[in-house]
């Protein structure tokens, strides 16, 4: 695979010179882990600019670019540029001005969706880590099931689930978990509230961690006792939806059609309007990424992708079920990276 910067430059052109302020991307490209720093990067140079305080660190993780110190000003950096392409999802105005008037006469061009676009295929190393990033949620998962019972809050839930990742090293939260017992399943987003947990409840359980730069991220619902016949109905209309939906999928297909693939199987259960989010993002050094599975996308899913999948079904009132896998395309086959049983568990 030809190097993270070269995919950059061949997708941006060669005679520009690159600006990357977004923590996400100097990490892709440089290795560095902190925000305060930019890349300037060109077919001659690879420069990391930041301050004295991360001088040691710089050189140690990003042996293959040289150190700027930022206090010496913007004027020399872009001096030799003839257009610097920005992120513009990753710039404040005040920045721009002061880029600007640093490099008078030049032509700033925005490349946001081409900078990001080599982090879409997912090498070898990139793959592992994200695998198991997803293996110490497996593990929180099955460890939250002999802890969890009713009378906790759903925030009693999630610092358990937290510390117990965190134990298993990761290195930080990929988002705010969410636990969303009973009526509150029925929000997708439902992070950890106090609310009490209570017998009969379905609790649904979204989370992820990150581990060496990249994060997890997959659902569970489970029910506090003996389900119900409509909890099973719904936990068994959106079990077959996933299952569907990924058994489905292959290298090259369109990720709109792949959204239909579970979204189909939800509507034709009479269930159509109470699937309202996507089916699915692409994971990595962020939580969301593309390309994603969604009826707008006019995407495809290929090799290097790693999206989740994950159909729900939610009803105010009552609550709602949502079942989350990571699949990654790894020499042209589909691999679910999430290893947690699917089963409705009946604690």
């Amino acid at each position: 695979m030809r190097s993270r910067i070269d995919r950059l430059l061949d997708g941006i052109g060669s005679d520009s010179t690159v600006l990357i302020s977004g923590y996400p991307n100097i990490f892709y490209y440089s290795g560095f882990r902190s925000e305060d720093a930019y890349l300037l990067i060109s077919r001659d140079e690879h420069i990391l600019i930041t301050d004295s305080r991360y001088f040691i660190q710089a050189r140690e993780q990003s042996p293959d670019f040289d150190i700027y110190d930022i206090e010496k000003g913007w004027d020399k950096l872009l001096g030799q540029a003839e257009s610097i392409c920005i992120e513009e999802n990753n710039m404040t105005v005040g920045f721009y001005e002061k880029l600007k008037h640093a490099a008078k006469g030049k032509s700033f061009r925005n490349a946001q969706k081409k900078i990001n676009t080599p982090r879409r295929e997912k090498d070898s190393y990139e793959m592992k880590t994200i695998a198991h990033a997803e293996s110490i949620g497996d593990a929180a998962f099955m460890h939250i099931l002999d802890f969890m019972r009713a009378g906790m809050t759903e925030r009693d839930v999630a610092l358990e689930i937290e510390m117990y990742m965190k134990k298993q090293g990761a290195a930080a939260l990929s988002f705010e978990t969410i636990v969303a017992s009973g009526e509150r399943g029925a929000m997708p987003h439902g992070v950890a509230s106090d609310k009490i947990i209570k017998q009969g409840e379905l609790v649904t359980l979204d989370f992820g961690c990150v581990y060496e730069g990249y994060c997890s991220d997959m659902t569970r619902t489970v029910v506090m006792g003996t389900a119900n016949e409509w909890q099973k109905e719904i936990y068994g209309i959106v079990l077959n939806a996933q299952e569907t939906a990924i058994s489905g999928l292959y290298s090259g297909i369109g990720c709109a059609a792949a959204d239909a693939l579970a979204r189909d199987v939800i509507a034709n259960s009479g269930y159509g309007d109470k699937f309202g989010h996507s089916l699915g993002h692409s994971v990595g050094i962020e939580i969301h990424e593309n390309p994603c599975f969604s009826p707008k996308s006019k995407d495809t899913l290929g090799e290097g992708n790693v999206l989740s999948v994950e159909p729900g079904i939610y009803i105010e009132g009552l609550g709602g079920v949502r079942i989350e896998d990571l699949i990654a395309v790894s020499d042209g086959k589909i691999v679910n990276l999430t290893r947690s049983p699917k089963n409705l568990v009946q604690i």
